[in-house]
């Protein structure tokens, strides 16, 4: 009875070590006046998703800039996402409220930054 209790007494102590921890590549919630940036397809990706909130320009942290795979905007109001070309001007994807892609493939690799308005870009 006595070896019962000391194996239950360890197995209670390392319960709470074996759970499961939330991975930070897992999908976020996203909260409402936000939209996520994921540098991986399905809104994963190391270190977790990048955080924009209207209004005014931000550029993309380095690990989504030129590489945000999937997004998920619960923004108000549409959002664009700036791609600058080499040699000047730039391109803009509009992101509407609660729009998201999971995989963004075609804007992967142009996104530098988001804006509440066009900036003078040309749609791409």
């Amino acid at each position: 009875m006595r070896q019962l209790a000391i194996v239950s007494a360890a197995f209670a102590a390392l319960l709470p070590a074996a759970s499961p921890a939330v991975p930070a590549t897992a999908p976020a919630a996203v909260p409402p006046g936000h939209v996520y940036f994921w540098p991986e397809r399905g809104q994963m990706g190391p270190g977790g998703a990048w955080d924009y909130a209207p209004p005014g320009y931000r550029e993309a942290d380095p690990r989504v800039k030129r590489h945000a795979y999937s997004f998920d905007s619960h923004a108000p109001v549409s959002v664009f996402a700036i791609s600058f070309k080499p040699g000047g001007g730039c391109l803009y994807r509009e992101i509407r409220p609660d729009d998201h892609a999971d995989d963004w493939s075609a804007w992967a690799t142009k996104f530098d930054g988001v804006s509440d308005t066009r900036m003078g870009c040309e749609a791409g």
